[in-house]
Formats: structure tokens, sequence, C-alpha cells
């Protein structure tokens, strides 16, 4: 089923364009800064980005460890059901035991259905993209959240959940297919988007870039002739076919030989094979930005 995109009601923010937003602008508002969105969810669906989480940006939870009530993370706009906010806080309390996860959700039935299962360190609350928490958080994670707005609001989005981190704080803003096993997300920090993850189940695809379809928004629409992403992608491809003679030993070696080949030929890719060999491969944003032009690697 394919969701019509939406515009934000904007309101009270100024033009879509706007990026840079004030550090707690989104506390100013008389109402949730967002619409309300389909919100379907299946269990162990983020168990991707939450393992990225709670494994290589860890220490993120453990600079901000020594505030009184331990570092906030936020599920944003968990869905119709409050189960990826509650393996969100399984998986960071296991790296980090004093970490506080706030699911938040735009729509107050979704909110009081989730209410019974508060528990010390887990809570819910009504609110959109101005993050309704007090203080800041060290990590918001939205998936699923913007593939449902237009394009043209991205920015502002971006800009909006940025300006509700710490200093240590990362906005991770992904997509995933049903089941997740294929996902991608991009990496934000106060300065802006830093790196690109896809992650793909073994098994689960032909080409590298059959997680096209499952982009974020700010890239889906540029994965053409020209752009960046498509540069990327057709890389990707390119370097997984060169090493077909891996195929008999399993995908696995054939994906760290594509990622290593990836990082010899220059693409600034994040060289972690211990990632690596969970189908995973981070690039720098700069290498797929639509806003740069089109280079190749």
């Amino acid at each position: 089923m394919v969701q019509r995109a939406q515009r934000v009601e904007t309101a009270s923010t100024g033009p879509a364009q706007r990026v840079n937003v004030p550090r707690g602008a989104g506390r100013a508002r008389s109402k949730p800064f967002g619409n309300p969105t389909r919100g379907t969810t299946n269990p162990n669906r983020l168990r991707r980005v939450d393992r990225w989480l709670a494994g290589p940006e860890a220490w993120r939870l453990r600079r901000d460890g020594t505030a009184a009530a331990g570092p906030l993370v936020v599920d944003l706009g968990y869905g119709s059901s409050p189960t990826t906010a509650v393996e969100l806080h399984h998986r960071i309390r296991a790296a980090c035991p004093d970490a506080r996860v706030t699911g938040i959700e735009i729509e107050p039935d979704r909110v009081r259905a989730a209410k019974s299962l508060e528990h010390d360190g887990l809570d819910f609350r009504v609110g959109g993209f101005e993050i309704p928490v007090p203080g800041h958080a060290t990590m918001v994670r939205a998936f699923n959240v913007l593939r449902q707005y237009d394009e043209a609001d991205v920015r502002l989005i971006w800009g909006t959940v940025c300006s509700r981190l710490t200093p240590n704080g990362i906005f991770v803003d992904g997509t995933c297919d049903e089941i997740g096993r294929r996902s991608t997300w991009v990496a934000l920090d106060a300065s802006g988007p830093q790196s690109l993850t896809i992650s793909m189940r073994f098994g689960d695809f032909e080409l590298p870039s059959d997680v096209a379809e499952r982009l974020p928004k700010a890239l889906i629409h540029h994965n053409v002739p020209g752009e960046r992403v498509n540069d990327f992608l057709r890389a990707l491809d390119q370097h997984w076919l060169a090493g077909a003679q891996l195929a008999p030993f399993g995908n696995r070696q054939r994906w760290l030989l594509m990622c290593q080949r990836m990082y010899d030929a220059g693409w600034p890719v994040t060289r972690d094979p211990s990632r690596w060999r969970l189908g995973e491969l981070t690039v720098a944003w700069s290498a797929v930005d639509p806003r740069q032009g089109a280079d190749s690697g």
C-alpha cells in the first residue's frame, strides 16, 4: 500500500525550508508539531537500528550518563502499538542501565493504550517533533515516520528535532520494510546530517541496491542517474557482482569483500568489519547528499 505524502502543519514555524531552529523552540508550541500517521508496526522490526544505537553509538549514553536522571532516549512516533518503545528500552538498558526511554505519539489514544506498560525508565506521552520532554534527549529515533511527509518538510523536521538534542545527542531518521530485513537510516547531530547507514539481512536481496525502496525520505526521490545516492548504490552493486567468486562461501563473505572494496575505492565508508558482518555499512552523508550535486566516489 502506498500512502500519499503529507505536508506537515507548520503554522507556527515558518517556511518549510527552514533548518536551524533555536534550541528549545519546540517547547513554545501550543499543540504537537506534526500530523497523525498510519502507525503500523511489527515486533522486532527495528532490531537493526536498535543494536546500532546500543552498539557503536552507546558512547553518547555514557557521556550523558552523569545527569541525575540518566540519559534520555526517545522513540518518536512509535505507532499504533508501543512494541518498538518497549524493545528499545530493553536494548538500550542493556548498554546503559540508567538510561530512560520515552515513547512519543501524536495520537492521544495510542498514548493512553500504552500507559499500562510504563515502569521505571519507560514512559509515554503525547507530542510530535517538538519532543515535549524536560531537558534534552541523547538519542531520538524516528523510524517509518518522515517517509509519510513531503520531502519539502524534511529539513524543517530535522532542525526541529535536532534542537532538542544534548551536545552529545543523535537523531536517527530511518525507514525499513515490514519485518525489518531491509533498513536505512540517516544519523544527524546538532550540525546536521552526518551519515547514511544501510543494513540488510543476508539472503533477502539479490543486489545491495534492492534497499533503494527503503531509503529515507530525503534520498528516495534522488535515486536517479546523476545523483550521488544513485552513484553510491551502483558502486555497491558493482563490487557485489565482482565478488561473485565468494558466493559459495556465503553472502557474508561476499558482503565483507564488497565493503572493503568500497573503502579501498575511496568511498568514505566507516571501516568496521564487526558491523559489516551484520550486513551493515555506513557512509558519510557528504557522499550521498543531494544538495551537493552529483559526484561519484
